[in-house]
């Protein structure tokens, strides 16, 4: 019997995002246990608390009701005037204790894929999956099944980032695709459309949905190259994150195409992931999105915003550069702010997934 889709996401959930949480989280932990801050509790999942596993240190191990991921609650996080606490230790502990759970993703990112790199897995080619009716793809003649070889003279191998590059910096421009056609290769052109000529929640710009088709053939890589194509690839997911909003200036990309999902979105992607692995009996799926979100929830937590870590290590610089603190209340009111508008972007979020569920 099919299991329906919230069965895979919420397996998808516990199985990916749990851990990646978990693992982020550690990092703070283990980070403020090397400077000598009191940590009050570890959490696995969200309060009302359940039980008390065990405690040690000074720190509570807790189970709790709310099953999303964990959490750390160090000693005087907001305030100063606690002994042995976050908020009162040096500016070097803070920073390294709030940076810590980043960069724990970043690392665990970084095993992940280069485990992934070093399995055995099946060669995959970029081919077409479905061709939107009267879209650029179409009338310049691309079809079904067709298999990417090059894109403007640059060759397309296992990863569609350079068919996706390509198209986005030539909107408005004819593009020759050079592609694979039971076994024959030709050029075919296409206009890739601009911002505003479609419907960007619907379509891309091509018009293609694009899905990966395997050879037969299976290949790996040394610890080399696997470490090497790791972080090639972590640095690749960072920096089309960096640029997304310069490609939205540029009409590169259509804002629609840029969405910003919720927990539920994200647990749907890891659903899917979840569900191709069980059927392939591979865990390639599932280690590429937990490496991934990895990624994603490692570079935003960095983010200058309040509330993040990133907003906090922000006070901490200033801090630096002042030469004394800002007053923890005026602080603790600025990061009580940004929590308050995150949580109400993570409500219409979580309501646009719902209404609109990724088209996976």
């Amino acid at each position: 019997m099919e299991l329906p889709g919230f069965v895979w996401a919420l397996g998808g959930f516990f199985l990916i995002l749990t851990p990646i949480i978990l693992v982020h989280e550690w990092g703070h932990f283990i980070a403020a246990r090397l400077s000598n801050i009191k940590v009050e509790e570890f959490g696995l999942g969200f309060p009302p608390r359940a039980v008390t596993l065990f405690e040690r240190k000074g720190t509570k191990f807790t189970l709790n009701w709310i099953p999303l991921g964990g959490f750390v609650r160090p000693a005087g996080e907001d305030n100063p005037n606690v002994e042995g606490g976050l908020a009162g230790a040096s500016k070097r502990a803070r920073f390294f204790v709030l940076i810590a759970g980043s960069a724990v993703n970043l690392i665990f990112a970084f095993i992940i894929f280069t485990i992934m790199f070093m399995m055995a897995r099946p060669v995959t080619e970029i081919a077409i999956v479905e061709v939107a009716p009267n879209s650029p793809a179409d009338t310049g003649g691309l079809l079904a099944e067709d298999v990417f070889v090059s894109v403007n003279g640059v060759e397309i191998g296992e990863s569609s980032r350079a068919l996706t590059q390509q198209i986005r910096e030539n909107l408005g421009s004819e593009v020759e695709f050079v592609i694979n056609r039971d076994g024959e290769e030709m050029a075919i052109f296409a206009t890739p459309r601009l911002p505003g000529t479609y419907d960007a929640s619907n379509e891309g710009a091509l018009g293609i949905v694009m899905g990966g088709q395997e050879t037969g053939e299976f290949t790996n890589m040394g610890f080399g190259e696997a470490a090497v194509t790791s972080g090639e690839t972590i640095f690749g997911f960072i920096y089309s994150t960096v640029m997304l909003p310069v490609q939205i200036a540029r009409e590169q990309i259509a804002p629609e195409e840029a969405r910003i999902v919720s927990v539920i979105g994200i647990s749907q992607i890891a659903g899917q992931a979840t569900q191709n692995s069980v059927e392939s009996r591979s865990a390639l799926d599932i280690m590429w999105v937990m490496g991934a979100i990895s990624v994603a929830l490692g570079f935003t937590n960095l983010l200058p915003l309040p509330a993040l870590d990133g907003g906090r290590i922000m006070f901490v610089i200033i801090e630096a550069i002042r030469g004394r603190r800002i007053e923890p209340e005026q602080e603790g009111r600025v990061h009580a702010i940004g929590m308050a508008v995150l949580l109400g972007l993570m409500v219409i979020l979580i309501v646009q997934d719902i209404i609109n569920p990724l088209p996976i």
